[in-house]
């Protein structure tokens, strides 16, 4: 079952979900809450030609960076972090989504990972990569993706928080 406005306001009011910092009023939307991109990005190391991803892991390839904006040229990735860290119970999950307005002009927010697992505790990563034919400027501070919430029929014995292996405590 996915949570309404009034089931994720209900559930953040008695802590079942918690949204740091709060999300604004106009943050939230029928079924969703925006999220914001903070100022903390990832982009793939410039002598990286080729990667096997049987013999690399994430820090080989990719590397940190802050920025309060970042101009991506036609086909480039990066990745971006939420402000918002969001935890969850073993009985709610989480899909991210891009807004339509962004997917409009050509940018895609994730790529495959949109799914929050069940107990997780922690800030979202984007997959951003603008698809247009054109540059696309993107700001910290922008209200980029939204959450969806679903409860799940009963919960997880294997919450994400104590048995996920990445991403535990971003």
């Amino acid at each position: 079952m996915i949570l309404s406005d009034r089931d994720i306001a209900r559930y953040m009011k008695k802590g079942v979900i918690s949204i740091t910092p709060a999300p604004k009023k106009e943050q939230i939307g029928p079924a969703s809450i925006d999220l914001t991109l903070s100022n903390e990005f990832w982009k793939p190391k410039k002598k990286i030609h080729k990667i096997d991803i049987s013999k690399v892991g994430f820090s080989d390839v990719m590397e940190g960076f802050t920025a309060a904006a970042v101009e991506l040229k036609p086909g480039d990735m990066i990745l971006g972090k939420t402000v918002e860290r969001i935890e969850l119970p073993a009985n709610i999950s989480g899909r991210l989504e891009g807004r339509s307005s962004f997917a409009r002009l050509g940018l895609a927010i994730h790529v495959t990972s949109s799914f929050i697992q069940p107990g997780s505790r922690n800030h979202q990563i984007l997959e951003i990569v603008n698809f247009s034919k054109q540059k696309i400027l993107i700001r910290a501070g922008m209200r980029l993706s939204q959450v969806i919430f679903e409860e799940l029929m009963s919960s997880t014995s294997r919450p994400y928080a104590k048995f996920g292996r990445i991403a535990r405590d971003q």
